[in-house]
């Protein structure tokens, strides 16, 4: 590919797992990338040490979401000061392809990329609530990848193939799989409490990701329930929990809700009900539109809900997530990129 490339975003870790699977996928090709995300956040966790990068850049940025008038003004300017030192990194480093995957991270170099001349900007949504800055930025981008969208022109999701490579069809539900995030999910927590003796009584087990504030107090309840369950905060094997399970509750953020896809496993998805523009509700509604996912909201969930939920088809179920998402997503994503670099 002709000259750097350079991947921006992050922030949360459903836009910085999306950024990994794209160095991930440039560095198998042979080219290092460049990553520009912010101090502010997770993404020096993810990529301060990354060896598939030629260099990793963290700007002094915050979001404007939630913010007073002075606290936008504020953190408006600091982006457009960031976006002049991205304009400069870029001439300097012969940057031509920029690849934003979103958040407040992706905000200066996705400008300036709109702003350097012969720079191609690629965006990756991963909502179906598109976030502000994709809305904004989204008609200068030469290409749009959405698994929702209909402008993309890949409409599929970057999962990592160990969620595939884990997967399996269900069935008959032994084992179920709480899933809060990494961050955790308190609603998620005391509703696995509330059902965890009749779930017990039925035989079935339960694996329990907590979050690490609240792993404590829920490791002590199931203490006192006399139950033996795989309780944990945070794990880099979340897809090896997965595929002992039979069927998840979780919250319904991009990644997690396509890694469950990928790993063909039947969901009651919660979503967060503070998400920007309900976003995760909406994820959770694609698959539900297709008969392939439950939903409930956090003041709706019962046991009897999830009762009704393991009485339905999960076979089918599970047959059609299989169908929902492809393998090797972001090779094709990145394949055209390839393709519109060369050309021009």
């Amino acid at each position: 590919m002709k000259g750097s490339i350079v991947i921006t975003g992050g922030g949360t870790g459903g836009h910085l797992k999306v950024a990994k699977e794209f160095v991930e996928e440039f560095h198998s090709r042979g080219h290092n990338p460049i990553f520009i995300g912010s101090k502010n956040g997770q993404d020096k966790a993810w990529f301060a040490r990354d060896f598939h990068l030629k260099k990793a850049i963290f700007l002094d940025t915050k979001g404007v979401v939630n913010k007073n008038f002075l606290g936008k003004v504020k953190s408006l300017w600091q982006i457009f000061k960031e976006m002049q030192k991205c304009m400069e990194l870029f001439d300097k480093m012969d940057v031509k392809t920029v690849v934003s995957v979103g958040g407040f991270s992706a905000a200066p170099a996705t400008f300036a990329a709109i702003l350097t001349s012969g720079c191609n900007l690629y965006i990756h949504e991963q909502n179906s609530y598109m976030g502000r800055l994709n809305r904004l930025t989204s008609r200068f981008a030469t290409a749009l990848f959405s698994s929702y969208d209909s402008r993309s022109v890949v409409r599929d999701y970057p999962v990592n193939a160990e969620f595939f490579d884990n997967g399996r069809l269900r069935d008959d539900v032994k084992t179920i799989i709480f899933l809060g995030g990494s961050q955790g999910a308190r609603a998620i927590n005391d509703f696995a409490l509330s059902v965890a003796h009749d779930l017990k009584l039925r035989g079935i087990k339960i694996i329990h990701q907590t979050g690490k504030n609240d792993f404590e107090r829920v490791q002590s309840e199931y203490d006192k329930l006399g139950m033996e369950v795989d309780v944990f905060d945070f794990t880099d094997d979340i897809s090896k929990k997965m595929s002992k399970a039979d069927f998840a509750v979780s919250r319904a953020g991009a990644s997690t809700l396509w890694e469950l896809a990928a790993n063909s496993l039947p969901t009651l998805f919660v979503p967060y009900p503070y998400a920007a523009g309900d976003h995760q509700y909406y994820n959770a509604q694609f698959l539900f539109n297709k008969k392939l996912c439950f939903i409930s909201r956090e003041n709706e969930l019962t046991g009897k809900k999830l009762r009704e939920c393991l009485k339905a088809d999960l076979k089918e179920i599970s047959l059609g997530l299989a169908k929902s998402i492809s393998f090797g997503a972001t090779k094709t994503m990145v394949d055209f990129i390839s393709y519109k670099n060369e050309k021009q």
